[in-house]
């Protein structure tokens, strides 16, 4: 890895890094296919499913038993992180809950009230790795929203992974299903004899997860399309090369299409943080995967030309986890406002967010951040609008409302307010 100029990238090069996909077009007929199929044949489709992409034959599909039983498979300081995780998951979470609130304006008394979906699914990935943490982020927040039933689907193993199940448990999910992939989303949407149908799907997964999730948008809300994890650190010459590059390297081990970006205005500093991660590489152990997350086209050691420079960067590329370890951090924050989350400083890891800081880790990819933010309370709530008028609060106001409905041509709607003074 060699430290590139920032002023020196070609126009080919700039859209790898502000412009990154999710990959999901290349698997979108594929996963149309999959997903029609569990919508119409139902868990006669999930099992075939199971079998030819997990090489798995699942007999129950609902495996709540083997969650609430998993604890004894883990143990006890496994579990204390999990606990600790999750209470603190719960507790930041609970800080995000809205009240419902009404007030006067002259005779208009208008208000805003939230409610919870009644049921929700969340996808938690499985497959290579095992994600108890995904478990947290995706439960937890539903559980605080209030939501009636909550629906995790997990990919099937001759052996499910008992950290995530217990994961699952703790978390607070009413039912746990043996699937993944798109037929899990599939499922989760238009519901099989076995799985209940929700209102919103939420949760990371890959490309074909991902796919899926756009395939079913609009019969199902979901949360937002997410691609592969990302990381984008901004340094000054305080910065400590070794930590950069430790958070560089953690961030690659997510997945081969992961993005990890460096960007100073420190020369001496982008070679060091370049040598550290070469230096560095051999000692890992999903070396593999590393290395080609280390040469995807959005990912780099970046040297820029000044600090104004540096954070314009980072606006544009708008990371999922945005690290600032510089001695000014907080006036870096003030002037960058696209990032997923952000993490402060040089002791804050962002492996301290994916696990149990308590801020949650489904997060926008792919330059998201521009638009929306990630997982919260607020993604389980609707809200609605409450007014009541008194007599003379429609009378101040009835000019405008009948002018204003005559000019749309809807003298119905005008009508409406003259019949009360009539």
């Amino acid at each position: 890895m060699e430290a590139r100029e920032i002023e020196a990238l070609g126009p080919g090069e700039r859209p790898a890094l502000f412009d990154r996909d999710a990959g999901v077009e290349e698997v979108r007929e594929d996963v149309r296919g999959i997903v029609g199929r569990v919508r119409d044949e139902g868990d006669v489709a999930v099992r075939e499913f199971c079998r030819e992409f997990d090489d798995v034959e699942v007999g129950n599909l609902d495996v709540t038993d083997a969650a609430e039983r998993a604890h004894e498979r883990v143990d006890d300081d496994l579990l204390d992180a999990i606990r600790t995780a999750a209470d603190n998951v719960r507790e930041f979470h609970e800080r995000q809950l809205p009240a419902d609130w009404r007030e006067d304006f002259g005779g208009r008394e208008l208000g805003r009230r939230f409610r919870p979906l009644e049921r929700v699914g969340v996808y938690v990935p499985g497959g290579a790795a095992a994600y108890p943490s995904s478990a947290l982020m995706g439960v937890v927040p539903a559980t605080v929203a209030g939501v009636d039933h909550v629906a995790v689907a997990t990919p099937p193993a001759e052996e499910m992974n008992a950290a995530t199940l217990a994961a699952i448990h703790e978390a607070g999910a009413d039912v746990v299903y043996s699937i993944g992939g798109a037929q899990a989303v599939g499922a989760l949407a238009y519901g099989t004899e076995t799985v209940d149908a929700v209102q919103k799907v939420v949760g990371p997964g890959n490309r074909w997860v991902t796919a899926a999730k756009a395939e079913v948008r609009g019969d199902a809300d979901i949360d937002f399309l997410a691609g592969p994890s990302e990381v984008l650190v901004l340094a000054d010459e305080s910065a400590d090369p070794e930590f950069v590059a430790a958070d560089l390297l953690a961030q690659a081990e997510h997945d081969p299409h992961a993005s990890v970006v460096a960007v100073t205005a420190d020369p001496d500093l982008a070679d060091a943080v370049a040598e550290a991660v070469e230096d560095r590489l051999p000692d890992c152990e999903r070396r593999e995967t590393v290395e080609a997350a280390l040469d995807n086209d959005a990912s780099g050691v970046f040297l820029a030309r000044s600090m104004s420079e540096a954070v314009l960067f980072t606006e544009e590329y708008a990371a999922e986890h945005l690290s600032i370890q510089a001695e000014d951090d907080e006036a870096l924050l003030d002037r960058i406002d696209s990032a997923g989350s952000v993490f402060l400083g040089p002791y804050t890891p962002v492996a301290a967010g994916d696990y149990a800081s308590g801020t949650n880790h489904v997060l926008p990819t792919g330059g998201g951040a521009r638009r929306f933010g990630g997982l919260s309370v607020e993604t389980f709530l609707r809200s609605t609008t409450v007014q009541r008028l008194d007599r003379d609060a429609l009378a101040d106001l009835s000019g405008t409302i009948t002018t204003l409905a005559e000019a749309e041509g809807l003298d119905g709607h005008a009508e409406s307010v003259r019949r009360r003074f009539e």
